[in-house]
């Protein structure tokens, strides 16, 4: 298995970005995905400066995964998305189907991230043909769904892709096109000022009870809880994961990106430090279930 640092969800300002992403060509991690997944407002750094920044981390020998919007809800975006699936030279992680259709169109094989949600068999054959060549697990799915999806494959005689599951991070439930944060700062979406700036990890939400909830981040929803799948090595390794992908953070994503690192190096499973997992137990997404009263 190898370790994937999985786009940027957050709005830092370019100085910010380009620090981490200086900071993380140091870190063991085998495939960076750049580029804005969330917000097309979010434009501190153009697709020039995801480019030239890919191009210094394929120089250092990584490989660079380029990843689209999720939304897409402008004619401006699809043209971005257009020049983006056309750099001739880096992989694109399609996660919103007219990411597909352009991919399609212009012979381009892609990654399917995990907005795409792929539940059966006959949906992932369709994109293999379409040019998918790694599956991104929706954040939802667990291993019992995974294991269905691989002996639904197997019947069908249907080679299965590259496989790459979130072990780490805070999980991304839901996309609108009504601006949360800009809300919450009683601002409307054309002129919300950029106030994701403020909340470089997102704005965490609470329930009447003072207990975390949600993280907003933009027009994303995440769960407050960070998943970690750390203790559940051994079970990715025996469902053939191929990519370990974790969220960057403002705090200690370089300490994660050891741990998860040192963990396939010994093989063996790490304690774990986040607070949920329970996607992948098939529970509630924010349960913690301890896999040892499995």
């Amino acid at each position: 298995m190898k370790i994937s640092l999985g786009p940027l969800q957050y709005f830092w300002k370019k100085s910010e970005v380009l620090d981490f992403y200086r900071a993380a060509a140091g870190w063991p991690v085998d495939v960076f995905y750049l580029g804005e997944t969330v917000c097309s407002k979010r434009r501190e750094l153009r697709l020039r400066d995801w480019l030239a920044l890919a191009e210094t981390l394929a120089d250092q020998g990584r490989e660079v995964v380029l990843s689209s919007l999720a939304l897409i809800e402008a004619e401006s975006d699809l043209a971005t998305l257009a020049h983006l699936v056309d750099n001739k030279k880096f992989k694109v992680e399609a996660n919103d189907l007219s990411a597909v259709q352009l991919c399609h169109e212009h012979q381009v094989p892609f990654i399917a991230g995990p907005t795409l949600n792929i539940y059966n068999h006959e949906a992932l054959a369709l994109l293999q043909r379409c040019g998918l060549t790694r599956l991104v697990l929706s954040v939802d799915q667990g291993a019992q769904q995974l294991e269905a999806l691989q002996r639904q494959a197997r019947l069908a005689a249907q080679p299965f892709p590259e496989l790459e599951v979130l072990v780490w991070g805070r999980i991304p439930l839901a996309y609108s096109a009504r601006c949360f944060t800009a809300r919450a700062h009683n601002l409307a979406k054309d002129d919300c000022g950029l106030c994701c700036l403020e909340y470089p990890d997102g704005l965490l939400v609470e329930t009447r009870e003072s207990q975390p909830f949600l993280c907003i981040n933009g027009i994303q929803v995440q769960s407050a809880a960070c998943c970690d799948l750390g203790p559940e090595l051994n079970e990715l390794a025996k469902l053939e994961v191929d990519y370990l992908r974790i969220t960057p953070q403002r705090q200690d994503t370089d300490l994660v990106v050891r741990r998860f690192a040192e963990a396939l190096s010994t093989r063996t499973p790490p304690a774990r430090h986040g607070d949920c997992n329970g996607y992948w137990h098939g529970g509630a997404g924010m349960a913690q279930i301890n896999t040892l009263e499995l």
